[in-house]
């Protein structure tokens, strides 16, 4: 009977270790990866390619050279390569080769089991297997997760931290935010600015000029691309602090300073800005304008213009 549960016993332990290999095995994923050179100094263009049944990704940036330990990106030639990166959420196992400080190979992601967890416990929820891999090759480490943590955002979950990883939303980003002035506490708006280009730069400028923008306003003046040169070129055709909302509707209607210099050349010397969304919008062009002062209409008002093209009278 001793023998038996011996036996019994040995067969437990033996099926719990190969269970434990497979769901090891399992959680291995391999993909592709290649390497080419950078514009940056010190920087390698690393990417990384992974896809089955279901998913597809591809990641591609710029990588420093020290990421990949025992790599000589300097030596000429073909040569064999092999090296790991290792991040929070796992390690990649890369093996292949590069010519002349270029080539691919194949990677092995092994997962940290430790990581879910980790993350769970400050709140960055719903992390399956597809995800972890996606903040391993992101470095979407712990430190980073506390650091964003510790600046209470709202509305930051687990997407949105990874979104803080893409666009490069990091404590020194939020903080000259909030320095100039922005509340800098919602974690859509954050992603925002950053995707559209509003920086403590722009907002200092809007600032200095007398302005009082929210946030919104900011990401609108930016999708639309109001800068600081357009606002600096239409003050100097005499269309100093313009409300926002107009030299929004500016850039949607394409009123331009070479637009506006083109109508003062004409005789038009300061138009009211809603005028000059209203000829855009009517299509009152200079071209029109010439072509009316050369049929003998030289005294038209800019509403009898707006009219005439309303009316259809070219």
């Amino acid at each position: 009977m001793n023998r038996r549960h011996a036996l019994i016993a040995y067969i437990l332990v033996a099926s719990t270790l190969l269970l434990a290999l497979i769901s090891r095995a399992a959680e291995v994923r391999q993909g592709s990866w290649t390497i080419m050179h950078s514009d940056e100094p010190g920087k390698v263009e690393f990417a990384l390619m992974y896809h089955d049944r279901h998913n597809n990704s591809n990641h591609q940036s710029d990588w420093p050279a020290s990421d990949f330990k025992g790599v000589d990106f300097s030596k000429a030639g073909k040569q064999d390569v092999k090296f790991s990166i290792a991040r929070d959420a796992g390690r990649f196992d890369c093996e292949g080769y590069l010519n002349n400080g270029e080539g691919a190979g194949i990677f092995h992601f092994t997962p940290d089991a430790n990581y879910v967890s980790q993350m769970s416990a400050l709140g960055f929820t719903g992390i399956d297997s597809e995800k972890q891999m996606s903040m391993a090759t992101l470095d979407v480490s712990i430190a980073f997760a506390k650091e964003i943590k510790s600046m209470n955002v709202h509305g930051l979950d687990t997407d949105k931290l990874i979104a803080f990883r893409i666009f490069n939303v990091n404590r020194e980003f939020i903080e000259n935010m909030r320095k100039v002035g922005m509340t800098a506490t919602d974690a859509d708006k954050l992603v925002a600015f950053r995707i559209h280009g509003v920086n403590p730069e722009m907002v200092s400028y809007i600032k200095a000029a007398g302005y009082s923008p929210d946030e919104d306003k900011l990401i609108a003046m930016r999708i639309h691309g109001v800068s600081a040169d357009f606002m600096q070129n239409l003050k100097k055709d005499g269309y100093d602090h313009v409300d926002l909302d107009q030299l929004i509707s500016f850039r949607i209607h394409g009123v331009s300073p070479e637009f506006i210099e083109k109508i003062q050349t004409l005789g038009y010397k300061h138009p009211e800005p809603d005028q000059l969304v209203t000829m855009r919008i009517h299509g009152v062009s200079p071209e029109f304008i010439s072509d009316m002062k050369a049929r003998g209409m030289k005294d038209l008002t800019i509403d009898q213009l707006v009219s005439m093209r309303i009316h259809g009278i070219d």
